[in-house]
């Protein structure tokens, strides 16, 4: 296959699945809060270094980052806790030291912590990526209560490794693999693992600090998608993923179109929101794992 984890199908391939509770779009809010290290690198930088030499510290570029910890984040909980609204976020579990008031605040809204490594690094970077991701799922435990059901790694990036890994510290789901509209069933050499739709295209990092486009493009390409999604959900219903980050969406010149694009989806009578382990329960409810 030219996918070694999930089989081939097309969309409306394989078990036809019952819309959740009535609606046939499922909407996941997925807000990736971050701890980028002052000490190091940044992730990703919105100024180049004079001369094109990196610096450490990058204080202009550590600084856009924590802008949106102090100030878009706050303003993301307050437009979907008052709309009544479910949430997840992938969340680096460095954030319960450096931005403590964060991680409760998220907790309190009751949002699902997914596990996304302790701070913003890729895995394949690593060393010793099991333990990065056993010390993540532990840090979040003993902060929330429960061990994580679900994963999203730094930058979507995986090591050969990675889904055996995931699946033998229990979790249950990875959204890494942009694949489909709908879950699928992945093959690990230690079983079967849910691939939950995550978005690559409706992503406030791709679109503003990839491919920088002017801030009402996010809404332009949700209007469009909700449109096709509502007219394929009649027959095949559609997981809808929306990747937020507070420093990108949560700063005052974009924050309008993330308010319109919550009140649009919740205008629509086919959507409904849902959490990522949500999702994967409607899911393997209609389809249960293929035996190993």
């Amino acid at each position: 296959m030219a996918n070694p984890r999930i089989p081939y199908l097309f969309s409306d391939d394989g078990p036809t699945l019952r819309p959740a509770g009535g609606k046939s779009i499922v909407v996941h809010l997925v807000v990736n809060v971050e701890h980028w290290q002052f000490e190091s690198a940044m992730p990703r930088t919105i100024i180049t270094p004079p001369h094109g030499k990196e610096t450490i510290p990058d204080v202009p570029n550590f600084s856009w980052a924590d802008y949106g910890m102090r100030a878009g984040l706050p303003r993301i909980i307050q437009a979907i806790a008052s709309r009544g609204l479910p949430a997840s976020t992938s969340f680096n579990a460095g954030v319960i030291q450096a931005y403590p008031r964060a991680a409760q605040a998220m907790h309190q809204a009751g949002w699902e912590f997914i596990g996304h490594g302790v701070h913003q690094k890729a895995l394949n970077h690593a060393e010793g990526e099991e333990a990065l991701i056993v010390t993540a799922l532990d840090m979040i435990a003993d902060f929330t209560g429960a061990r994580p059901r679900g994963w999203l790694s730094p930058g979507l990036r995986e090591s050969f490794d990675t889904p055996e890994i995931l699946k033998r510290q229990g979790l249950e789901y990875v959204c890494d693999w942009v694949v489909d509209d709908v879950p699928r069933w992945m093959h690990t050499r230690e079983g079967p693992l849910l691939s939950v739709p995550y978005n690559v295209e409706i992503n406030d990092s791709i679109i503003y600090a990839v491919e920088k486009h002017s801030s009402p493009e996010m809404l332009l390409r949700l209007e469009n998608t909700l449109r096709l999604f509502e007219r394929e959900a009649r027959t095949h219903p559609r997981v809808l993923a929306i990747g937020l980050h507070p420093h990108l969406i949560g700063v005052p010149h974009r924050f309008e179109y993330l308010e319109r694009m919550l009140d649009l989806l919740m205008k629509s009578p086919q959507v409904t929101f849902m959490t990522g382990s949500q999702i994967a329960h409607w899911y393997k409810e209609q389809v249960p794992a293929p035996s190993p």
